[in-house]
């Protein structure tokens, strides 16, 4: 799982609180991905962010929910 972030982007900051606390209880990693600098993925990404991808997919946009995020993980197992 991949989370692109920006600096200064506060729907970022909850995502990746929101993907920190249930990782934590799921037992799974994840990575931060910031964007900030790199041409091609702000292009890909500036207007969505927050992007949550699991396993490559875009599974949330703008804000992450906790119990969508839960049952995508269950599905992973």
């Amino acid at each position: 799982m991949r989370v692109f972030v920006a600096g200064g982007c506060h729907l970022c900051d909850a995502a990746e609180a929101i993907v920190r606390d249930v990782c934590a209880a799921a037992g799974a990693s994840f990575g931060i991905v910031p964007i900030d600098g790199d041409p091609e993925l702000e292009r890909r990404y500036r207007e969505r962010l927050p992007v949550v991808e699991v396993d490559g997919e875009a599974a949330f946009t703008f804000f992450v929910s906790p119990d969508g995020l839960r049952r995508v993980l269950a599905r992973r197992r």
